[in-house]
């Protein structure tokens, strides 16, 4: 006997999830219609949706650079600047090149990666349990290998003085912000993923730091930061021996900075 059928009203979705504060109402309802399974499931999914939940976790995926990237409740949801990120990572990465996503959450930038350039060593970790093992689904299967620990503490030592790019989505809203955020990220995202500290610097301040005895000579690190932060971000890297210039992206609303480490310094 063939499973009973359901029509759900598109528009009455899309009217309640419009009427809770929901921007893409009409694309949102699309979704959780294909995300149901009886009528019951499409109910809960759309007051818990409707209540503020994030979409990514209520559908279990987040879109990212062209794919569906697993997202588990509590796990950074990757945001679609960030694929800026990636971009700029993906032009500078080659072949057998040594590829390193510290602050990885979900995985996604490493997964965007590895799905980008063909034949990369890549390297993901996060200081976050939950959300190294909603990485280790996205980046395992492609060959890479997730490590759980705060930053640098979590690669293993063989990679030091070898990596090539290192990419960084680290935390960079400042702590007294934290308030000013979407509900959706606020209230169901780890802070872990959002708090900078006091000037939002905390955690690029580290990595850039650490960042030379880790990379090969001529290495890159490129860390997502605001527009407002960029200047300072850079004279970070300056101040840790790396070269530094900001690049800035109308279309993605995105901002990079991009260090490079010269062939004759070693930290």
């Amino acid at each position: 006997m063939s499973a009973p059928t359901f029509q759900p009203s598109h528009s009455a979705i899309t009217a309640r999830l419009r009427s809770a504060g929901c921007v893409f109402a009409e694309d949102e309802a699309t979704l959780l219609i294909a995300a149901a399974h009886a009528p019951g499931d499409l109910d809960r999914l759309v007051e818990q949706r409707a209540s503020g939940l994030p979409l990514e976790y209520l559908l279990g995926w987040a879109e990212f650079c062209g794919q569906h990237v697993a997202v588990d409740p509590g796990v950074f949801v990757p945001r679609r600047r960030t694929e800026y990120l990636v971009q700029q990572a993906a032009r500078l990465a080659r072949r057998g090149a040594v590829v390193v996503d510290l602050c990885c959450g979900s995985g996604a930038v490493g997964a965007a990666l590895l799905a980008a350039v063909d034949g990369i060593e890549l390297h993901a970790a996060d200081v976050d349990p939950a959300a190294v093992r909603c990485a280790r689904r996205n980046i395992g299967p492609a060959g890479g290998q997730v490590h759980e620990g705060d930053l640098f503490a979590a690669l293993p030592d063989t990679l030091r003085g070898r990596v090539d790019v290192l990419v960084a989505n680290a935390p960079y809203v400042p702590t007294d912000s934290i308030g000013m955020m979407p509900p959706e990220a606020r209230l169901h995202e780890p802070r872990v993923a959002l708090d900078g500290g006091t000037d939002g610097l905390d955690v690029q301040r580290r990595i850039a730091e650490e960042a030379p005895s880790w990379l090969a000579p001529g290495g890159r690190l490129l860390i997502e930061t605001s527009l407002r932060q960029a200047r300072t971000t850079a004279a970070l890297f300056g101040q840790a021996g790396l070269s530094a210039r900001v690049v800035h992206s109308e279309e993605f609303d995105a901002t990079v900075v991009l260090g490079k480490l010269q062939e004759t310094h070693r930290k």
